[in-house]
């Protein structure tokens, strides 16, 4: 189908205004000045009203302090399930405590290229272990935890989960990945083809990404950096995968799903068509994104009861 009318009125303007820092030069961007024209917060503050949030900080394995945001749904003394999650670009974090009635704890990772692989997706981990080890305090039952995070926190919340089974860790119920990022070789994927630009995140832009995070070549296909490539994915917790119609990560994120499901791991996938990479945290301009919110937080909820 077409992209949706309200994407393309939303693409239209920004391209009329030369807004879109995906299609500005940037191969040529530093971090620094990505960043900065994205806008992104790394740690939001509620979009929704909930009963509290609260800034902690975890001390990674080589002694870096890494920021962590819990959020509470509610006060009432209840113990409850936990969604540790992995931010990418954006995400509705207030709906996402509400709706599962959920405790989440927002993972601050380092970022590259000042951080580089292994150092993301292993703060990563730390966060889902900190999160067990300090369950009570935080009144969270840690046999009802799950991992998500769309897009590159997608990439490190599909990794955690394999690092959890790998090195026998927490025991995840679910996980929730928003248009992951599960390869790092985008000559293998049409939607890498057919979405190069024009859709607001595009190919050239994983291309940086990918030199950013990962410059090695030969680490590219090591699973915890694209999880696709794990020899085995049997034992995984049970998986929800969105993907977008206009998104040049749709394919690698279906493929992903299917490999999950030909090795039994109960996994459903959903792709939201006219979409683009982003939609899902657009709930206050698409009908499709609370849809897709809709659905994501219900199944999430589900599994964790």
């Amino acid at each position: 189908m077409p992209v949706d009318p309200n994407v393309k009125l939303m693409l239209d303007a920004m391209a009329a205004a030369n807004m879109n820092p995906f299609e500005d030069n940037i191969l040529a961007k530093s971090a620094t000045e990505l960043r900065a024209a994205l806008g992104a917060n790394r740690v939001p503050t509620p979009e929704v009203p909930i009963a509290k949030f609260e800034d902690r900080s975890l001390t990674a394995a080589d002694g870096a302090s890494i920021p962590v945001r819990v959020y509470w749904p509610a006060t009432d003394g209840a113990v409850r399930a936990a969604i540790v999650y992995y931010h990418g670009g954006g995400w509705v974090i207030g709906g996402l405590a509400k709706a599962t009635d959920a405790v989440v704890v927002f993972i601050d990772y380092r970022l590259a290229p000042e951080a580089q692989f292994p150092v993301p997706v292993e703060d990563s981990y730390a966060g889902l272990l900190w999160t067990v080890e300090h369950a009570a305090e935080l009144g969270i039952d840690a046999t009802r935890l799950a991992v998500a995070g769309d897009s590159a926190g997608g990439n490190l919340a599909a990794a955690v989960a394999l690092m959890a089974r790998d090195r026998r860790g927490p025991a995840l119920r679910f996980q929730l990945l928003v248009y992951p990022c599960t390869d790092m070789d985008p000559s293998r994927w049409p939607s890498m083809h057919e979405n190069k630009v024009g859709y607001f995140l595009t190919t050239d832009s994983m291309v940086w990404f990918y030199d950013q995070y990962v410059p090695s070549a030969a680490d590219r296909t090591h699973p915890y950096a694209s999880p696709i490539h794990a020899t085995d994915v049997s034992g995984l917790p049970p998986t929800f995968v969105i993907t977008a119609e206009f998104d040049p990560l749709r394919d690698e994120g279906e493929a992903y799903a299917a490999k999950l499901q030909q090795a039994g791991v109960p996994t459903e996938a959903q792709r939201f068509d006219g979409m683009i990479h982003g939609f899902f945290g657009m709930t206050a301009m698409f009908e499709q994104a609370r849809e897709a919110h809709a659905i994501a937080c219900a199944k999430v909820q589900s599994a964790l009861a």
